[in-house]
């Protein structure tokens, strides 16, 4: 059984867009007419040149090799051009090409991914989910809005879910790590505050920033929060510079969190090696695919920390981080998104019921893909925008500083 042909199908998620702009989702097909999906997670580049990438990384390294070689695709992927070094965009395509090959290789022996990769550990994972608006809430002035995201949480916590997470403080700034507005720093103690009374004991908050601050911003605002209890802080620094987040760390009693933009187990352990997190995110269509990030959680484990996988994505990414999740002993909790279009390009194959998803029973992934749907919402913006972009603007000290759930509303 070798790998023969390949597709690309870049899709646009209907509004409100949660998830994303675009999913960028991988078929491969084998000599033998076996079929498997894999989601490539949002690069620095555009859909149409990561479509480029995705064709030259699978021609170069994986046509006419079997789905099984993923360890060595992965050493040629990862040395390509005299490299052997972490490459974000590479490593992009790589990890939802080697997601399609495990698909292949577990419909092929009629068996789920996770029975491939040792077994399963967990009869079912904990899910978290973000906080989105309600039907009757304002998509616009929801964030921010501690008594809508109070209301938010509440309703998550009657569907079953034990954590929610929300990102209340300030803007992404491509300026790099900013010291936080006193009003960010207010209205991220209001949320907290007002989400917390609405779920008492029954809930762990998750603190969101993605990698706003400055060293001495984020140790502000997160010994502010502390009396809230938060699970954790997640990213609360750009997240290259480990050493600066291990300050944070040392700093706070919060656990801290990051990992949805590093890249295999060569980032990830330097991560743990300088004690800047404990609870690492890894996206795996993004981390090197699933076999690097079972090697990423075993390094995890001789630090005695855990794995919650990332999802900011469509819902075949979201298979691969169950199945990873099923399979390895420090399994945290895995992100969520419920939509109707998530649930359908799967066929509601994978669910969360009562605030966890049990181990995927179908062969490979065991999602049923539906490429017709795939295909009807093409992704047509020529361009102009990414997956999730940065603001160029400051943070703002005279106004709020509002953050709009990771993508624009779609009108």
């Amino acid at each position: 059984m070798k790998l023969q042909d390949l597709e690309v199908i870049v899709t646009a998620p209907p509004a409100p867009g949660w998830g994303g702009r675009y999913w960028i989702f991988v078929k491969l097909t084998t000599d033998t007419g076996i079929t498997g999906i894999g989601e490539c997670y949002a690069s620095s580049v555009g859909p149409t040149t990561m479509t480029h990438v995705i064709h030259d990384v699978f021609e170069r390294h994986m046509q006419n090799q079997s789905p099984e070689d993923v360890e060595l695709m992965f050493r040629r992927a990862y040395s390509s051009g005299f490299t052997q070094r972490p490459d974000l965009t590479v490593m992009g395509a790589f990890s939802g090409l080697e997601m399609a090959c495990w698909d292949i290789v577990g419909k092929d022996r009629n068996r789920p991914v996770w029975a491939l990769l040792g077994g399963k550990m967990n009869d079912r994972v904990r899910a978290y989910s973000y906080l989105y608006p309600l039907a009757h809430h304002d998509i616009i002035n929801f964030w921010g809005n501690p008594e809508q995201s109070a209301e938010a949480a509440a309703a998550a916590i009657s569907k079953g879910y034990t954590a929610v997470k929300f990102d209340p403080a300030g803007p992404y700034t491509l300026r790099g790590g900013h010291m936080p507005s006193m009003s960010d720093i207010s209205q991220s103690i209001k949320l907290c505050a007002a989400i917390r009374d609405a779920v008492g004991d029954k809930a762990d908050l998750l603190f969101g920033t993605h990698g706003q601050f400055s060293t001495a911003g984020a140790i502000r605002l997160g010994t502010a929060l502390e009396p809230y209890s938060p699970l954790w802080f997640e990213e609360p620094i750009p997240p290259d510079n480990f050493s600066e987040m291990a300050k944070v760390a040392r700093a706070v009693t919060t656990p801290i969190a990051t990992g949805e933009r590093l890249t295999t187990k060569a980032e990830f352990a330097e991560v743990l090696r300088q004690g800047a997190a404990t609870i690492l995110q890894p996206a795996l269509g993004r981390s090197g695919g699933i076999w690097e990030t079972k090697k990423i959680a075993a390094i995890a484990e001789v630090y005695n920390a855990q794995i919650a996988p990332h999802l900011y994505a469509g819902p075949v990414e979201w298979a691969a981080n169950i199945h990873l999740s099923i399979s390895i002993p420090n399994t945290l909790m895995a992100e969520t998104i419920e939509t109707p279009f998530h649930d359908a390009l799967i066929k509601g194959a994978i669910r969360v019921d009562n605030g966890f998803i049990e181990a995927p029973q179908g062969a490979g992934l065991g999602i049923d893909f539906d490429e017709n749907l795939a295909r009807a919402h093409p992704y047509d913006d020529d361009g102009q925008h990414l997956h999730l972009e940065m603001q160029e603007a400051a943070c703002d000290y005279q106004n709020i500083n509002n953050f709009t759930g990771g993508a624009p509303p779609k009108v």
